[in-house]
């Protein structure tokens, strides 16, 4: 009987992973090498990448059929994880490898035609995934090691070249005299697994990590610098900003050019409090799926994405043939989305964002299944007032038609702008305000502590504080709820809580200003946001009225 060699590796259906058993036969017959169980272009190329990097182990490759099979058959694999199960399960069939080593381990990683292990996407979805199924022993490429140390309960071992693993595998291999002549000393070594130098294979990796590390620390350097302190005036529109962070709320600045929306909704993230730990680890899940998880988990913050203007939707909500990528919703879940020019996005892509909105996850059908992605982001919108961006003030400045302005906010549906929680108008900073900014720079420069000076000082970190101790405030009054910010509570619960004096003066307020029951809702959920900010224990006519402004776009 022709042996079977078996090896076990993950697959990736999004955000969720499933166990692939690869197993290899090699029969007589005419040589040939196929690949089977639905596997995608790039799987299917993978097989003159295993044959070769397997000569260059020392590897005499069968001149006869060798035939893998990818279970179970019914689900579409893709991606080139799997280079390195595959030549496991074809070096077990050849007995050159001893199997019982593969047996309860997992094998990940994509071959190079030298041999080399090159690094994969989605590392931490699949080792959490190996973790709660009970695996003891995961092989991934080296330069996949720091991220897949985050996974706790394992034992990990690095590989950085097919070489490595054979030896790793199979330490009295009869390959060795073969690899010895290639790699010398390097496969007398005790633990194959351990040996650093092993990474001298691929001198190129270093410095691509390097590289890496210094373009984070940059960006890190830089998203430390930003401050709402900088930002010159604009009282109304950081108290919103300090409200929408407070609550989870969704929210919309309109104003002219260089008034500084931008810059307002940039410092956002630097307000919002810290992530829980079951947070970071869907924030860092998406992120390694996406490639771009470089550094330790704890240190994560909110994430923050800008997606331009022309982008797609497929771009925006996620897409792509076969199995579906990540979009700028997914990126930003448990962060803020900032769309910049909301108005000149796409009507399908403003329309995309309906159901994510009110769902917190987005579904995306395609040929090989329905892949699902969590969406639970904070939007941020910033928008002209007409296209030109000058008809504010008394207008003389606009050159924009009636008809043209109506096309411009016609893009924002109804729908869409009733999800969104606080309208605030954003002016031009007065020369006061630069005046008083100036002054406040001065006095913080000589020392003293820095204090609000007209309410237009807010410095990130005291906002931060607030905005913290007010989700606690409400985390702490939903504990019995599946909800846990004033945003996502439900309006029944409001009406039922909210002081009887309090709703009779919101119903009057929403007649007067032909607020709908949702807008009504609304209004509720940004009062017990103001209420949380300020340590009440209820909303009553103040906070509903200046609620009503946020809601509005009107100062009470």
């Amino acid at each position: 009987m022709m042996p079977i060699g078996t090896s076990f590796s993950i697959g990736l259906w999004g955000l969720k992973a499933y166990t692939i058993q690869i197993q290899a036969f090699t029969s007589p017959g005419l040589p040939a090498f196929s690949i089977i169980g639905l596997p995608d272009t790039s799987l299917a190329e993978a097989r003159e990448r295993v044959k070769s990097a397997c000569m260059i182990a020392g590897f005499t490759w069968p001149q006869t059929r060798v035939t893998v099979n990818l279970s179970p058959a019914s689900v579409p694999k893709s991606g080139s994880s799997f280079d390195l199960a595959i030549a496991a399960s074809i070096l077990a069939s050849s007995r050159m490898i001893e199997t019982q080593t593969l047996g309860n381990s997992l094998v990940i990683g994509e071959l190079n035609l030298d041999g080399s292990v090159m690094p994969v996407r989605g590392i931490l979805p699949m080792l959490l995934y190996a973790k709660h199924s009970g695996i003891s022993t995961v092989f991934v490429p080296q330069d996949n090691i720091e991220e897949a140390k985050l996974v706790q309960g394992l034992d990990i071992i690095g590989i950085c070249h097919i070489a490595q693993f054979i030896l790793c595998c199979s330490p009295t291999s009869t390959l060795r005299k073969t690899m010895r002549k290639m790699y010398g000393p390097l496969c007398d070594c005790t633990d194959p697994a351990q040996d650093r130098r092993w990474t001298r294979i691929l001198p190129q990796t270093g410095s691509r990590k390097a590289l890496s590390a210094l373009i984070d620390d940059r960006y890190a350097e830089e998203e430390e610098q930003l401050d709402f302190s900088q930002v010159i005036g604009q009282t109304q529109a950081k108290r919103a900003l300090e409200a929408a962070a407070a609550g989870g709320h969704h929210m919309i600045m309109t104003g002219p050019p260089g008034a500084g929306k931008t810059m307002l909704a940039k410092r956002l993230p630097t307000i919002l409090p810290p992530l829980t730990e079951e947070q970071k680890l869907e924030v860092a899940s998406i992120k390694s799926l996406c490639g771009t998880l470089h550094k330790d988990i704890h240190d994560l913050f909110p994430p923050f994405e800008a997606p331009h203007h022309t982008a797609s939707t497929a771009s925006l909500i996620g897409g792509g043939s076969g199995f579906a990528s990540p979009g700028s919703i997914t990126r930003a879940h448990n962060g803020v989305l900032f769309m910049d020019e909301a108005p000149e996005f796409s009507t399908q892509c403003l329309q995309s964002l309906r159901e994510p909105l009110e769902e917190g996850v987005i579904s995306l059908a395609r040929s090989k299944g329905t892949t699902f992605y969590p969406a639970r982001f904070q939007l941020i919108m910033a928008a002209n007032p007409c296209p030109c961006g000058f008809n504010w003030g008394n207008g003389q400045r606009c050159t924009c038609t009636p008809r043209q302005r109506n096309k411009y906010w016609g893009r924002l549906s109804g729908p869409i702008m009733d999800r969104i929680d606080i309208h605030i108008k954003v002016d031009a900073p007065t020369l006061s305000d630069m005046e008083t900014t100036q002054l406040m720079f001065a006095r913080e420069k000589k020392g003293a502590r820095p204090e609000p000076l007209n309410g237009l000082y807010y410095s990130s970190e005291h906002m931060r504080e607030r905005v913290s101790a007010a989700r606690q405030r409400a985390f702490l009054r939903f504990e019995c709820f599946p909800w846990k910010t004033n945003a996502a509570a439900p309006g029944g619960w409001l009406r039922e809580n909210t002081p009887r004096t309090a709703m009779a003066y919101l119903q009057k307020a929403a007649e007067k200003q032909e607020l709908s029951m949702r807008g009504t809702d609304r209004v509720l959920r940004i009062a017990w946001t103001l209420c949380d900010l300020a340590g009440a224990s209820q909303p009553d006519e103040g906070y509903i009225l200046e609620a009503i402004g946020l809601r509005t776009g009107e100062t009470p």
